[in-house]
């Protein structure tokens, strides 16, 4: 009797992972100035949106707050696909981040890194998930970015308003 041979790879089941599509986006009225963050949440049929703000940042800050904000909603390790109009925020972590921490967390002229706070932070969530990172033009008519740029706006108005 002939024995098939044994499939040398892994089976992975991709269905006990689910992807989730967020969409990210950070806002600030003056740079610094009050701020806002903004994040779509986009699992199947269902959408879940997010917003929050500061009274004194800047706007990079908001964008960074955005994709972490989105990460630390998922409720476990997700497939995710992240769409961000931050060119900041796709250079810093798929080409800086790895350099800034093998440099001690001080950027190529050994300054200290800005927003190191953030970063710290964003770096741990994203270890938490398989995040596929996408850029999109920012207000050009890309649904989940644009909703996403309305409730960082709402974010800032919140902070105005006191909330």
């Amino acid at each position: 009797m002939t024995q098939k041979p044994l499939n040398v790879h892994a089976v992975v089941d991709t269905a006990a992972v689910d992807t989730v599509h967020i969409y990210t986006d950070g806002a600030c009225k003056g740079n610094p100035g009050p701020g806002g963050w903004g994040a779509l949440l986009a699992f199947g049929d269902h959408q879940r949106e997010l917003c929050g703000g500061a009274a004194d940042t800047t706007n990079n800050r908001m964008e960074i707050t955005a994709v972490i904000e989105a990460l630390g909603a998922l409720k476990r390790r997700c497939h995710v696909e992240l769409y961000t109009d931050s060119q900041y925020v796709m250079n810093g972590i798929k080409e800086w981040l790895p350099q800034w921490k093998r440099r001690g967390w001080k950027t190529a002229a050994n300054k200290p890194v800005k927003n190191v706070d953030l970063w710290e932070r964003l770096d741990t969530a994203v270890t938490a998930h398989a995040v596929h990172w996408h850029w999109v033009r920012g207000h050009d008519g890309h649904a989940g970015n644009e909703r996403a740029d309305a409730l960082a706006n709402q974010g800032v108005d919140q902070i105005r308003a006191g909330h």
